[in-house]
């Protein structure tokens, strides 16, 4: 590598997928304090994330709802309000 111009904090990094619990070992900058163990027995910095490609629809082809908040039964109460006030009344 070119003197000068890499940044000092360049070293391997295990980064772990939340969703699908697969372990990258992966060179990176990013700042960790937790450490981990890898296969070949020594410890790294860890860092989790909350998708990658072993979890994303795009990479696996599997469709996966990841509703950390709620979010989809908030979205299917709005809809079924919608559809309510849509129905045919009957006629007097």
């Amino acid at each position: 590598m070119k003197k000068g111009i890499h940044p000092e904090n360049y070293r391997k990094v295990i980064f772990h997928d939340n969703s699908s619990g697969e372990r990258f070992l992966i060179g990176s900058t990013v700042e960790t304090k937790e450490t981990g163990k890898w296969t070949d027995g020594k410890e790294y910095p860890l860092f989790s994330v909350e998708i990658s490609s072993a979890s994303h629809p795009f990479y696996t082809g599997k469709e996966k709802i990841m509703d950390t908040a709620g979010r989809v039964e908030k979205f299917k109460a709005r809809e079924k309000a919608a559809a309510a006030k849509k129905a045919p009344r009957a006629k007097k």
